[in-house]
């Protein structure tokens, strides 16, 4: 039998590398013990599986004490020993529900062995492009209809047929791994858990614009992709994969990783040539465009790792193949970083034209918890709330960008009815604010009045017509923003009062917060006929605001309450009301 743990960064957040330490501690042969990457079931980490032939038993939330009964299995072939930690048959739909191109090795392969991915042939659609013309590889991406995972949506055949055709001798082919959405990680997963397919990706596109240097422009907090990159970079050099006369032919690249500082302005791909070349990450004016003026002021092409995930699939299997799934708008598949109040939260992976709800509740299990579903928040700090009503949305770039919403790199944070709308708004204004890299008036200042205002309302100190004003001034702000950062900042605001009016003006004129969640504008009181004088509000009350002998009704002091939640958290016979 094989034993191979999860060890993308959740799985070892969650215990996976004490459950390897705890089973090479067992008489587990320990060469039969091996590590693969995130498969994208992160509410269930840490997972192990054993092959036995062809066979698959997977294990799920397994700790160190499970060690001596996975040893026991796989010595004596008895389920019975591990039968509470098998995966269930309802969590395994999560995976047999997608499909997998940009994740297909992603949770099967060892990351850190390139020959595992040259087994599942790895490196022959490299092998493919090079032997016929730039222009034809560029032609299968074109009829692939293969567009930018970053967020944009735009055509990769053009950019790179548009870096082809610049003219100079020195090209770049740049890679953006600074995947800064709050929410999103699925550009981390992907270097994590199969870092030879971004590499031969990159290859392909490097061969089709003529570039000589390859470069991956990943953010400094993602140590372990840093390192698995690294890893396979090298692995690749001395296999002649990377370097001179790859595979024999007249095609040489090399490879760069650049950690980048974490400003999340640098996504927008000007601002990274910036940061590449030493600068402070802020856009550039265009024209030119990087394909004509960018890193060094060289013709340069810019994707993100995702779209580069595709590649080698599309290449081995043709651009009709890629293009047959999805919308006629938007081809292939998407993967998207589910997170939020949903039941499994993980990367999913589905061909463009299903919807919303196949997502949250075909896949994703439904709402997590007792409360409904209330909106769904795509794009990360650039993209816009989706309500209830539209849950069956189509996933594409139109049908998306007509909510007001867009879809963005791929986060998608699913929220229920205990969710405040103003402060989800808020809290993405504050990402924003903070991030504007200040070149334009209209992103630095404009985003920072915004979030006043908000900030204003969740305390309970709005004004009547602050609902126009905020509405006004994002229009504006969307209007003359320099970079995409700017102009789409407001989204989350336009889309919240879109839908989600209602809950604006109680904040305003009721000085109430519908979902109970704006903490200024909530009280505390305690239900004398349910109370039973248990003390232990009181006892964990932080400001000593809670009076009231044993086995007596209690009362909150309005006056001491800092509004913190605990009692109402730690009651335990529903005596503490909040309203």
């Amino acid at each position: 039998m094989r034993i191979v743990i999860g060890q993308g960064s959740c799985g070892i957040a969650a215990g996976a590398e004490k459950v390897r330490r705890a089973l090479l501690n067992t008489d587990i042969d320990a060469g039969s013990i091996s590590i693969t990457g995130c498969i994208g079931m992160c509410w269930l980490e840490p997972i192990v599986d054993i092959y036995d032939g062809d066979s698959l038993t997977r294990l799920v939330k397994v700790g160190e004490k499970d060690a001596d009964a996975i040893a026991g299995y796989v010595r004596m072939g008895d389920r019975s020993l591990v039968e509470k930690l098998i995966v269930s048959d309802e969590d395994s739909e999560f995976l047999s529900r997608q499909t997998r191109i940009a994740l297909r090795n992603c949770g099967i392969i060892n990351p850190e062995i390139i020959d595992e991915y040259i087994e599942k042939g790895g490196y022959g659609a490299l092998k493919k492009a090079l032997s016929v013309r730039p222009e034809e590889v560029i032609g299968i991406i074109k009829t692939s209809g293969l567009a930018g995972r970053g967020g944009a949506g735009f055509p990769t055949w053009f950019k790179w047929n548009a870096a082809r055709n610049a003219e100079g001798d020195e090209k770049y082919l740049i890679c953006n791994a600074d995947e800064g959405d709050p929410g999103a990680f699925m550009d981390r997963a992907v270097i994590e858990s199969d870092p030879h397919n971004l590499i031969e990706g990159m290859l392909i596109g490097a061969y089709a614009i003529g570039a000589k240097h390859a470069v991956v422009y990943v953010r400094a907090e993602y140590p372990l992709a840093i390192k698995r990159l690294k890893k396979a970079i090298g692995q690749a050099k001395e296999r002649g994969i990377i370097g001179n006369n790859i595979f024999g032919s007249d095609f040489s690249c090399d490879f760069t990783i650049k950690a980048g500082a974490g400003a999340f302005v640098c996504g927008e791909e000007t601002a990274l040539i910036e940061s590449l070349e030493g600068h402070r990450g802020m856009p550039r004016l265009k024209p030119p465009f990087p394909a004509q003026s960018g890193f060094w002021r060289k013709p340069s092409n810019i994707n993100n790792v995702e779209t580069f995930a595709n590649v080698a699939w599309i290449i081995d299997n043709g651009g009709e193949a890629f293009a047959a799934m999805g919308t006629e708008n938007s081809k292939g598949t998407k993967v998207f970083a589910v997170t939020g109040k949903v039941k499994r939260s993980g990367l999913v992976e589905i061909p463009m034209g299903r919807t919303l709800r196949d997502v949250i509740f075909d896949i994703g299990g439904g709402m997590k918890g007792t409360k409904a579903f209330k909106a769904v928040q795509m794009g990360g700090p650039s993209g816009g709330c989706i309500p209830a009503e539209l849950i069956d949305t189509v996933i594409d770039y139109k049908a998306l960008g007509a909510t007001g919403a867009i879809m963005g790199s791929g986060g998608m944070v699913v929220m229920d009815e205990s969710t405040c709308m103003v402060g989800m708004a808020k809290f993405f204004l504050d990402f924003t604010a903070k991030e504007s890299c200040g070149k334009c008036i209209h992103c630095r200042i404009g985003t920072k009045r915004m979030l006043e205002m908000l900030e204003r309302i969740t305390k309970g100190e709005g004004r009547e017509g602050d609902v126009e004003l905020l509405e006004e001034l994002c229009l504006s702000v969307k209007d003359g923003a320099l970079c995409g950062l700017g102009q789409t900042a407001p989204n989350p605001v336009l889309t919240t009062i879109k839908y989600f009016r209602d809950e604006y003006e109680a904040h305003i004129r009721d000085k109430k917060c519908p979902a109970g969640e704006c903490s200024e504008l909530i009280t505390y009181s305690i239900d004398a006929g349910k109370c039973r004088g248990r003390t232990l509000c009181a006892k964990n009350c932080p400001v000593s605001a809670i009076s009231g002998g044993v086995k007596q009704p209690h009362i909150i002091s309005a006056d001491k309450c800092i509004k913190c939640g605990k009692c109402y958290t730690v009651c335990r016979f529903g005596a503490v009301v909040k309203a």
